[in-house]
């Protein structure tokens, strides 16, 4: 499972003409999910978003979660995350989870971080969506919890 972490001071999600989900300062999170994924990537996953130190301490360095912070957590589904890109000229999508278990981890995922911080949005599983953000540094990190453990 693969989270594209951005630290934002304002981030949200349209579907159409509604805002599906908002946050300002926290974390902006694309979500993909690989084949072989199960609830075990996804705990893990969730436990490294939430622990991830992104956040200034008073002296200015990067040892404050999300979860310390009180900031939100804005989790939005992207398969193409998961997409084959080392060849060609076009994506593949062999390496994604099928669509019904890309959705069933996703939702696992965010019900998860809701049981674990107060302020939890998301988008929309399979919606086109629009990602407005605004990148807190920039401070971008990609995080992969592999199939079957390793990562």
């Amino acid at each position: 499972m693969i989270g594209l972490l951005q630290r934002v001071s304002e981030a949200r999600v349209e579907v159409g003409p509604e805002i599906v989900g908002r946050i300002g300062s926290g974390l902006l999170v694309l979500v993909g999910v690989e084949r072989g994924d199960t609830e075990s990537e996804a705990t893990r996953l969730l436990g490294r978003l939430v622990g991830y130190r992104v956040f200034a301490d008073p002296e200015g360095r990067m040892n404050l979660s999300v979860a310390d912070t009180g900031g939100g957590l804005l989790l939005v589904p992207q398969f193409t995350l998961a997409a084959e890109t080392h060849k060609g000229m076009r994506p593949g999508f062999s390496t994604a989870a099928a669509p019904e278990e890309g959705r069933r981890l996703f939702d696992f995922l965010v019900d998860a971080a809701r049981k674990r911080i107060g302020n939890v949005q998301r988008g929309e599983f399979g919606a086109h969506m629009r990602v407005s953000l605004t990148n807190d540094g920039p401070v971008t990190f990609w995080l992969r919890v592999a199939p079957g453990g390793s990562g």
